[in-house]
């Protein structure tokens, strides 16, 4: 299950993209358009940057963009980014402990299936989808 966190993510990249008009978008405003905390998006925003989806600027006149074109971040990278992990099941996230089980598991074909599955979906989606709504899916 995808997070606050994740979702926030999502909202936050989405409203930045929404602003792009070549200059920084205060998180201020952010968090006011979107009804949340501004404290809470300064970790998530920490989060984007560190994976190199924003560019950040403080002081006056700061803020934040996109650090690429809206059409070239997926909506698997918002998420990564801001869960780590986005693994069906423990034994599958990245540096779990090898399960002892795995030989004989019946169910690990499934779960990494599911894995594939979403990872190949998010992959699919750019925050440029989700900004221009005339493309968005409806189901």
């Amino acid at each position: 299950m995808i997070s606050t966190k994740g979702r926030y993510a999502i909202r936050v990249v989405i409203d930045i993209a929404e602003q792009d008009k070549g200059t920084r978008v205060p998180l201020g405003d952010v968090a006011e358009r979107q009804a949340m905390s501004e404290k809470y998006l300064q970790r998530i925003a920490k989060s984007l940057v560190e994976a190199g989806l924003l560019v950040g600027v403080g002081g006056r006149g700061g803020g934040y963009a996109l650090a690429r074109p809206a059409k070239s971040i997926s909506v698997f990278e918002v998420i990564r980014a801001a869960e780590g992990s986005l693994a069906s099941v423990a034994c599958l996230e990245k540096g779990a402990e090898p399960c002892e089980r795995a030989q004989n598991c019946k169910a690990l074909r499934l779960w990494r299936g599911l894995d594939k599955m979403t990872r190949s979906y998010l992959e699919g989606v750019t925050v440029a989808d989700l900004v221009d709504t005339n493309t968005a899916e409806a189901d």
